[in-house]
């Protein structure tokens, strides 16, 4: 390997535009190529200053680029595949959630990262971000069981649509963005998912068939925890509550008040959705009288990074982990533990049956 990583940027839509700008920015790594099969590719390298290689394939960029690792930020359908390429020429992975539309190819990709000995970053961005960290650090304080509801409906239009439809040609919104929410749900509890089940709707006949733009998950684990999970896609998607994250516990309760990021306008805009801004803490503790003890405690975390800035974080632990050979078994595993999550809620909405795990 060169004294500088050499990445592969696969994908310039939202995502794979802002990891490329943090690998611009970031000493350790230098970018060998671009490749998307539009014209995206050009107008990042434009945003980035020109001078990077520019492809169309994805198999011609991997074997003429010289990478020593490839970012995948492609549509999920094309991750499994991309993935184990890459590491069948030797290269490292960052690859964005989810790792695969299927658990068995979750863990063919996994299975593929320890043959090659290489690493495997997930894109889970909410682990890196201080004021998620923060939120979940605070929810361990709260007893148990926990009650764990979170959501984030996207009323779209315009581009943001036929990024939607395009993503629900493999898996719906539940499972997309699902495994974030069930990730962090699992690290609040830090306990075993028994039994999760589903509904959803499909409110559009420009979905692939089978498919459905609203869906909500329930999730049981092993100490009483519960949590819930919602999510939906579309121009008839309502904008009220679109924005729910919070977390009940015996004593208390926590919850992010991100008033600028769930504003209504704000729904399909990928900068709000890690948005904070305040967390509320509120203690259950009564006197005898039934009265609370304690006021509630805001936390501003109105200097948190924006969405760019979560992304370097992101590269950052990459970095890391590829130069100081950080062990990610755990993390690989978590990928799939939270994918075998939604998975199973869409496997409940299907069959109609609640899953046990």
């Amino acid at each position: 390997m060169s004294e500088k990583i050499k990445v592969l940027v696969v994908g310039c839509g939202n995502m794979g535009a802002s990891h490329a700008k943090a690998y611009h920015a970031e000493e350790g790594f230098e970018i060998c190529g671009i490749v998307s099969r539009g014209k995206s590719k050009a107008k990042l390298n434009e945003q980035l200053g020109g001078g990077y290689d520019l492809y169309s394939s994805y198999d011609s960029a991997l074997e003429m680029s010289g990478a020593d690792a490839v970012c995948i930020s492609t549509y999920p359908d094309t991750h499994e595949e991309y993935a184990i390429k890459a590491f069948d020429a030797g290269c490292h992975v960052f690859l964005e959630k989810p790792v695969a539309p299927t658990v068995a190819g979750c863990e063919r990709v996994v299975a593929a990262a320890q043959k090659a000995g290489k690493k495997l970053v997930v894109g889970y961005i909410l682990r890196h971000h201080p004021s998620w960290m923060e939120f979940i650090k605070i929810s361990k304080t709260l007893g148990k069981p926990l009650v764990m509801r979170m959501n984030l409906n996207q009323q779209s239009n315009g581009h943001m649509w036929d990024v939607h439809k395009n993503l629900m040609n493999s898996m719906s919104p539940i499972v997309d963005c699902g495994v974030h929410y069930v990730d962090v749900m699992c690290q609040m509890t830090g306990a075993k998912p028994i039994r999760v089940s589903g509904i959803g709707a499909r409110l559009s006949e420009e979905l692939v068939e089978g498919m459905y733009n609203y869906g909500q998950l329930q999730v049981t684990f092993d100490d009483g925890s519960v949590g819930w999970y919602e999510a939906g896609w579309g121009p008839m998607a309502s904008t009220k509550a679109f924005f729910v994250k919070d977390v009940w516990g015996p004593e208390g309760c926590v919850t992010i008040t991100a008033k600028n990021a769930s504003d209504e306008s704000q729904s399909d805009n990928v900068d709000a959705h890690t948005k904070t801004e305040m967390l509320r803490v509120h203690s259950s503790e009564i006197d005898a009288d039934n009265n609370f003890v304690n006021e509630d405690e805001w936390i501003s975390t109105e200097d948190e990074p924006d969405h760019d800035g979560l992304c370097l974080r992101e590269q950052q632990y990459f970095y890391k982990a590829i130069v100081e050979d950080v062990d990610l078994t755990d993390h690989m595993n978590d990928a799939i533990n939270s994918l075998k999550i939604v998975l199973a809620a869409d496997e409940s909405f299907k069959t109609g049956k609640t899953i046990e795990l």
